[in-house]
């Protein structure tokens, strides 16, 4: 046997592992240099773009601007926010665009709203100081805010924020590109749009982090060129940033949607290989460590969907198909405690309590039980005015389940409560060890592959 100090919960635990288990980095990071200054990169960014003039050459006097970014659930921890938003006013204020003609909104889609003291430590309290009276959370169940577009030739409908309709000029600060996920028109056609649009593509098959045929930014690109149609090409500019690692930027590039996008897609393809070649052949038993962590934990803190699903199963979930034979085990190093912020979460507890025990099947789910949370007065309240997430995200995040398509077993190591993962269908074991003992039982450990996760640490 090997020992190995593997990520668990907000620590780590020792897990012991056959002598033969192959060990892999996640390939979630990105190998390249990362930036010593942010100041030039985000000057070249807005001065020298892709395929734009200077930002400040296109705008003038009596121009209406918004300046959307990210909200703080993106998993950026480096200070792009504070360097880039007072760079982009710079750019406008030479332009003799005036402060009262700039507005600022935080594109949380379906996310929870956040307070300005959340968005100052996240933004930059500099910013927050001097715009306070014009910063603003996306708000997508607000129909005055809201303007349909159009629909897409396939029919998908475009509704977007009005802000974004009414401006000369909207320029979208996109923090972090998570291999194909993030970033390109789902900035602006998720970021600042309602569910009647994001319904669409935000499915369980539909959503997607590969970087080649991804077919929720196909949907996306859909979308963009109703935009771009309906507004003109040239009135949204785009800020796309490639980090190095959580913590440092590598390069931000500026231009249009496409350009930026485009760019980004041809670097990380470059740099990324596809998570299937980081082992020689499939394994049986795929183990990891979840840490206590998750974007949509940000200024809170998780819960037993979060941990054991959205980011066991979901963000970091993606191994499984990459490195798992068809049928594999996987087994999660979680304490998982059952703990609930029933204010930001206040749908979660109960589709843990209603859906869960229903099905695990993310399309029974998402065809049971969503339309009707999407219309769940109280829960929509909760999201316009107490800072809480859209009741149908609860929803959303049971999507990673459609791992169990892949896999035929989830054991969870060392959880507080075996209750919590049994309630999701999964097994409990009280190591890792024995986890893998309960796979061998069944006649699936002939190969292991543990997937070392870093630590991974909330916004606070």
């Amino acid at each position: 046997m090997i020992e190995r100090t593997i990520t668990f919960g907000a620590g780590t635990t020792i897990a012991e592992l056959p002598d033969d288990t192959v060990v892999v980095g996640p390939g979630v990071t990105v190998p390249v240099e990362a930036a010593d200054d942010l100041v030039p990169v985000v000057g070249r960014a807005l001065d020298g773009p892709l395929d734009r003039a200077p930002l400040a050459d296109q705008v003038h006097a009596g121009a209406r601007v918004t300046v959307a970014f990210d909200d703080p659930t993106v998993p950026c921890y480096a200070p792009v926010w504070a360097a880039a938003l007072p760079a982009i006013v710079e750019r406008l204020t030479r332009a003799g665009v005036r402060d009262n003609d700039i507005s600022f909104i935080c594109a949380n889609a379906l996310h929870r709203k956040f307070t300005l003291d959340e968005l100052a430590r996240t933004i930059g309290d500099e910013t927050v100081r001097a715009h306070a009276d014009r910063i603003t959370c996306h708000d997508a169940e607000d129909d005055e805010q809201l303007v349909h577009l159009g629909k897409t030739a396939s029919g998908l409908d475009v509704e977007l924020n009005k802000a974004v309709v009414d401006s000369d000029l909207t320029i979208y600060l996109n923090c972090s590109t998570m291999r194909g996920f993030s970033g390109g028109w789902k900035s602006v056609c998720v970021g600042l749009s309602s569910y009647r649009s994001i319904h669409h593509h935000h499915t369980p098959d539909v959503m997607s982090m590969s970087l080649d045929r991804n077919r929720m930014h196909e949907m996306l690109d859909e979308m963009g060129a109703v935009v771009d149609d309906k507004l003109g090409s040239e009135r949204i500019f785009k800020l796309e940033t490639v980090l190095a690692n959580p913590l440092q930027v590598h390069d931000i590039y500026g231009g249009s949607v496409a350009a930026t996008r485009s760019k980004v897609v041809e670097l990380l393809k470059s740099k990324q290989g596809a998570r299937r070649d980081l082992i020689d052949q499939p394994v049986d038993v795929v183990v990891y460590g979840v840490p206590d962590w998750s974007p949509y934990a940000a200024f809170s803190h998780t819960n037993p969907i979060l941990d054991l699903i959205s980011t066991g199963l979901g963000y970091l979930g993606g191994v499984v198909q990459a490195l798992g034979r068809p049928g594999c085990t996987v087994i999660l190093a979680t304490p998982c405690p059952d703990r609930w912020d029933t204010r930001h979460h206040a749908s979660y507890p109960e589709v843990w309590d209603s859906v869960l025990p229903a099905t695990n099947d993310p399309d029974e789910a998402r065809a049971r039980f969503e339309p009707e949370l999407a219309r769940r007065e109280d829960y929509i309240a909760k999201y316009r005015f107490e800072n809480a997430f859209h009741p149908v995200h609860a929803v959303m995040a049971l999507y990673p389940l459609k791992r169990l398509r892949h896999a035929s077993r989830v054991i969870v190591a060392g959880a507080e409560d075996p209750k919590v993962p049994q309630h999701c269908g999964f097994d409990h074991a009280p190591t890792v060890a024995a986890a893998i003992d309960m796979a061998r039982a069944e006649g699936d450990a002939d190969r292991v592959a543990l997937v070392e996760y870093p630590p991974a640490f909330n916004r606070q």
